[in-house]
């Protein structure tokens, strides 16, 4: 990472209240590095440049870390990130709370090749790359349910995120989706689906991310019972038929 990259990384984290140390900063810079020659090989992100995937992927991942801890001990927590792609958010999470452990669920089978090697790469402990749907994990007694933290990045709706996400959260649990200025609307939507499934929203944090004029919504959804057995549903119904009321 260049010299000039590591002061976007430094300062942009520490806009957020985050002071990275420098073994964290080292993991950040192998991160882009091998984004960038795998990019070239698969299609991992459309950013071109290393100050674009520093702000746009790295400081974006770890904008959630502020508002996750103002609902939730991090400590040791078991997080899902679903629809990963590239490992956002999970990776650079992980990177900045190293006691986390963390499962990232990615359906497409090159990208988990890609997050299995960085996985190698970095050496993390607590880390497992999940080649899959979220709608048949849903239904995984192993993954049911068990997880303190689903978060997800995708650009679904809330109403079909909430389906793949809710059924892997636990009862106490969070599901928090990151959203852009649309928000308002997908909550309206998307509220009875979410509380069907489990879940009630318990905030609407507006972040802003350093450098960029653009603003992030992260939506905090708890978990306050157990979901319904017969959801998630099939694999590709909650995208084609979302659970509007």
């Amino acid at each position: 990472m260049l010299k000039d990259d590591e002061s976007i990384l430094i300062e942009g984290a520490q806009k957020m209240g985050i002071n990275l140390q420098k073994e964290q900063i080292k993991k950040f810079s192998r991160y882009l590095e091998l984004l960038s020659q795998w990019n070239q090989k698969i299609n991992l992100t459309s950013l071109k440049t290393s100050r674009e995937i520093i702000i746009k992927h790295f400081l974006d991942s770890i904008s959630c870390i502020k508002v996750i801890s103002k609902y939730i001990d991090t400590e040791g927590i078991r997080v899902i990130d679903v629809g990963t792609g590239a490992g956002f958010p999970g990776v650079p999470i992980k990177i900045t709370c190293p006691s986390i452990s963390l499962s990232l669920l990615e359906a497409r089978k090159k990208k988990t090749i890609f997050l299995e090697k960085l996985g190698e790469e970095m050496n993390f402990q607590q880390v497992e790359v999940l080649n899959g749907r979220a709608e048949a994990f849903g239904k995984y007694p192993e993954h049911r349910e068990k997880y303190d933290i689903a978060l997800s990045r995708a650009v679904a709706h809330l109403s079909t995120l909430s389906e793949y996400c809710l059924p892997l959260v636990r009862v106490g649990g969070l599901f928090v989706a990151q959203k852009g200025r649309s928000y308002k609307e997908e909550i309206d939507k998307a509220l009875k689906t979410v509380r069907l499934l489990g879940g009630e929203l318990i905030g609407v944090e507006n972040i802003r991310i350093p450098f960029i004029n653009q603003e992030r919504y992260l939506l905090v959804i708890k978990k306050i019972k157990d979901t319904p057995s017969k959801y998630p549903r099939k694999e590709g119904i909650p995208q084609k038929r979302p659970l509007y009321f």
